[in-house]
């Protein structure tokens, strides 16, 4: 098991090691799994550090479905736009462990989160393909709305059809 001092070690390799040192830091973080991803956010939200915070993210996506949760409890929380943004690009480089929570943020009510949820589906890509598509098939205007819109920005061809069938249905939001 291991302890928060490895932890705390491993983050501080990831602010200012090698480039050895950040790889086996990435590697050992994601090995650790849920135990390091609650000091990674902290860590991630307290530096302001770009190559930091891109080593964080990465590591947070490596690690996968355990820190699903957490990233999306923190990019609702946040108010910093640039925290934000490595928070959903982390969802995003996860891929299909955080595509159905991504889908979900789609239709909160703040426009800002359903923008970095959008932008984090685009990152996924294909992987989110499906989820958006049953997203538009609800009774949610503003998700299918959302959902078509990021079908769109993959470059998913159905989304152009549905987009058209939204706009005759009045389903589209403006913000």
């Amino acid at each position: 098991m291991a302890g928060e001092g490895e932890v705390h070690l491993l983050v501080a390799a990831l602010r200012g090691g090698t480039l050895e040192e950040r790889h086996h830091a990435e590697d050992r973080l994601e090995e650790m799994g849920e135990p390091a991803v609650e000091p990674l956010i902290r860590a991630l939200r307290d530096e302001r550090i770009p190559d930091f915070r891109w080593y964080a993210a990465r590591s947070l996506a490596r690690i996968g479905a355990p820190a699903v949760e957490p990233l999306v409890r923190a990019l609702r929380e946040e108010k910093d736009r640039e925290t934000r943004r490595y928070l959903a690009a982390a969802l995003g480089e996860m891929g299909e462990p955080a595509v159905e929570a991504l889908v979900a943020l789609l239709a909160a009510p703040e426009p800002e989160l359903r923008g970095f949820a959008s932008l984090a589906l685009c990152r996924a890509g294909r992987t989110a393909v499906e989820a958006l598509r049953g997203a538009m098939e609800g009774d949610d205007q503003l998700l299918a709305t959302c959902a078509a819109l990021t079908l769109a920005r993959i470059g998913e061809p159905s989304a152009e059809e549905a987009l058209r069938h939204l706009g005759e249905t009045g389903g589209g939001e403006k913000d």
